[in-house]
């Protein structure tokens, strides 16, 4: 497969990562993908690959499947995001602004406080965080958020 080619089937699964997730709130597995695509399921896992090494994907240690698809989490984490009565997960709070960029939708986000754990609520509206008291921490620069992403 030429690299034009990979790249264009590359597009194609990001897209059908992507849209599945904002339609069912889910990151699909590598046989739906090539179900929905009509493709095998190894040209599938090559591309979460070739996507894993964009930075695009990250995937589970030691798996071909997704854990990561920015800024959605296949995992639970402490950061829900809703819009309406659907809601996603999102990696850290910044992912979680990103999930409203990525739907251009307002969002309601769940989470606790880092510092003494009390339930906190953070909106986006219009594009804009609302405004309230609170202070947004990353304990990890952006620079190194890549070192190791699962724990940045």
């Amino acid at each position: 497969m030429g690299l034009k080619r990979n790249m264009d089937f590359d597009t194609t699964v990001k897209m059908h990562v992507y849209r599945t997730i904002a339609d069912s709130t889910r990151v699909p597995l590598i046989a739906e993908i090539a179900g929905a695509l009509g493709c095998a399921p190894t040209e599938v896992e090559d591309s979460f690959l070739r996507l894993r090494v964009r930075r695009l994907l990250v995937l589970e240690p030691g798996t071909s499947e997704i854990r990561m698809a920015p800024p959605f989490s296949a995992v639970e984490t402490p950061f829900r995001v809703s819009v309406g009565p659907k809601s996603y997960f999102a990696p850290c709070v910044w992912d979680a602004f990103g999930v409203s960029a990525a739907l251009h939708v307002d969002v309601t986000v769940a989470t606790t406080c880092g510092d003494c754990g009390d339930p906190m609520s953070m909106e986006v509206r219009g594009g804009k965080p609302a405004a309230q008291e609170c202070v947004v921490h990353f304990a990890v620069p952006a620079a190194h958020w890549w070192d190791d992403i699962v724990f940045s």
